[in-house]
């Protein structure tokens, strides 16, 4: 698979990698089998997809512990991403950004992965009551303890605390201003797909300027972009997707038309290219530094993820996808 390097520390991982989220956490709680999730794990580190991305809270803690017994037996092929800054109670989360926090915290992941230095560690979320600099402070001073190799911003929660009138990441780049006078940031991780690209406007052009790397949640935008999914089919009452707006019948029947045109583009490409190969070559078609992170807990989803980097866009298909219409439905 294609490498792409992220960060100041020349960090090298695979174009595509594996969003570990789905198999212990938001999706479809009765289809989450661990035996399954951990050959899909396998089979993405065969084929390339080197960074696995989990958090603290996906469970919680049960995704980073389906993590380590991969990890256990293949240290060495994996770039191991995780977070911490959101703990889960049971029907709220809150954030917590203490400094002594940050750090039992790391080492309780450290337990649960099985290894003794975690390559990138995210701040899932800013804890409104300690300054980001504290934070941010404390998981510096993991990577001099030799437990961090580098530090990152998550910023999927962006829409909660967007002002009205102001660009969806125009608060995460001034987080990202203050904590980079800390410690250099490596990778931010923000939602980027065909159907929800407000971080083409300022956030993904500020990585570009500094070498940061961009981990895109959600590339396939929730599932949708596959064009697997049937409008009214209706999903499980702990799935995320029962609550957005994009997923209503109504709003998955208006928005086919974004996986029709991603189909036509595929179609060109050979009859064994799916939407959702096109979609994540888009994402990728966005920068150098982009990395994709579609969630998946099945063998044959990782292994037509994977496959997503040998489809090269041309100009024309990019302009296709380009003139798509725009997602209707919105958090907003």
């Amino acid at each position: 698979m294609e490498r792409r390097t992220i960060g100041a520390a020349a960090l090298s991982v695979g174009a595509v990698g594996l969003g570990c989220m789905p198999m212990s956490w938001a999706y479809s709680g009765s289809r989450q089998r661990g035996d399954e999730s951990l050959r899909a794990v396998h089979r993405a580190l065969d084929l390339g997809s080197t960074l696995l991305d989990t958090a603290d809270m996906y469970g919680p803690f049960t995704n980073e512990l389906l993590v380590g017994r991969v990890l256990k037996e293949r240290r060495e092929d994996a770039f191991v991403s995780t977070k911490v800054g959101l703990l889960v109670g049971e029907q709220h989360v809150v954030a917590n950004g203490r400094p002594g926090y940050v750090k039992r915290a790391c080492d309780a992941s450290l337990r649960r992965l099985q290894t003794d230095c975690i390559d990138l560690y995210q701040l899932h979320r800013e804890d409104p009551e300690v300054p980001v600099e504290e934070t941010w402070g404390a998981m510096a001073e993991l990577v001099q303890a030799g437990k961090v190799r580098s530090l990152g911003l998550c910023a999927v929660g962006a829409r909660s605390g967007r002002r009205p009138g102001a660009r969806l990441h125009d608060a995460t780049i001034r987080q990202l201003q203050r904590v980079q006078q800390v410690f250099p940031v490596s990778a931010v991780q923000a939602e980027l797909s065909v159907w929800s690209t407000e971080a083409l406007e300022a956030l993904l052009p500020w990585c570009e300027a500094r070498g940061v790397g961009f981990l895109t949640a959600m590339p396939l935008g929730n599932g949708f972009l596959t064009g697997t999914l049937t409008p009214g089919e209706g999903f499980e009452p702990d799935d995320v997707r029962a609550r957005h707006p994009r997923f209503t019948a109504e709003m998955m029947a208006a928005n086919q038309p974004i996986v029709a045109g991603l189909r036509r583009v595929a179609l060109r490409h050979g009859e064994d290219v799916t939407p959702a190969q096109v979609a994540l070559a888009w994402v990728l078609a966005q920068g150098r530094h982009v990395v994709a992170l579609p969630g998946t807990k099945q063998e044959r989803w990782a292994t037509e993820n994977a496959a997503a980097t040998e489809v090269r866009l041309t100009v024309q298909d990019l302009a296709e996808v380009a003139r798509l219409p725009g997602a209707q439905g919105s958090w907003d």
